[in-house]
């Protein structure tokens, strides 16, 4: 059985950029109701025991959709801070941005813009194939990296209950808001991995 993580910081600790009242419907309610739905669909079924890492390679239809929105959820929530302004990815993940964008404004920038494109609800992600390579994806619904073989490691969460309260329908602000939130020194240890 899953359980709802918990948040490594106060539910006020990331605003004004996420506020407390948008963190308790998104991590209170949301992904409580991702974690209820795949626990009720799991006993008796071929997935019962398994890791969330295993029933997203393995899995379709709604304990797939569970499953996956669990694991980018966690992953989601667990990637951020305090706000801490010009805070940048160092060491190998640092230099790898480096080679592949050039600048980390120039990462930002596309990350955001492919962010800002998706059509309805999903997930941007930064993700690694098997040899350190880095690629930013667009992923639909609950998809993520873990199902198309690519190691997860910074992911912004584009369906509305993620901002809608604080931004109404400005997405692309919503997503420029976001970077003084993300521990780097988390990203870097997914990448290092």
């Amino acid at each position: 059985m899953f359980t709802l993580i918990n948040l490594p910081y106060a539910p006020e600790a990331l605003e004004p950029v996420i506020s407390a009242r948008t963190l308790s419907f998104h991590h209170g309610k949301h992904l409580q109701g991702y974690v209820n739905n795949l626990n009720a669909a799991l006993p008796g079924s071929e997935f019962d025991g398994l890791s969330l890492e295993e029933i997203i390679c393995r899995a379709s239809g709604a304990v797939f959709n569970n499953a996956g929105q669990i694991l980018n959820h966690n992953l989601y929530f667990t990637q951020f801070g305090a706000p801490v302004a010009g805070d940048a990815p160092r060491g190998a993940l640092g230099a790898q941005i480096a080679q592949q964008w050039g600048t980390l404004e120039a990462f930002q920038a596309e990350f955001v813009a492919k962010g800002a494109a998706i059509f309805g609800s999903g997930w941007v992600w930064l993700q690694a194939d098997a040899a350190g390579e880095l690629s930013i994806a667009q992923y639909a619904g609950a998809d993520n990296p873990v199902a198309h073989g690519f190691k997860p490691l910074l992911t912004f969460d584009v369906w509305e209950h993620a901002y809608y309260l604080d931004y109404q329908n400005r997405r692309p602000d919503h997503l420029k808001a976001l970077w003084p939130l993300v521990d780097w020194r988390v990203i870097e240890g997914r990448y290092a991995r």
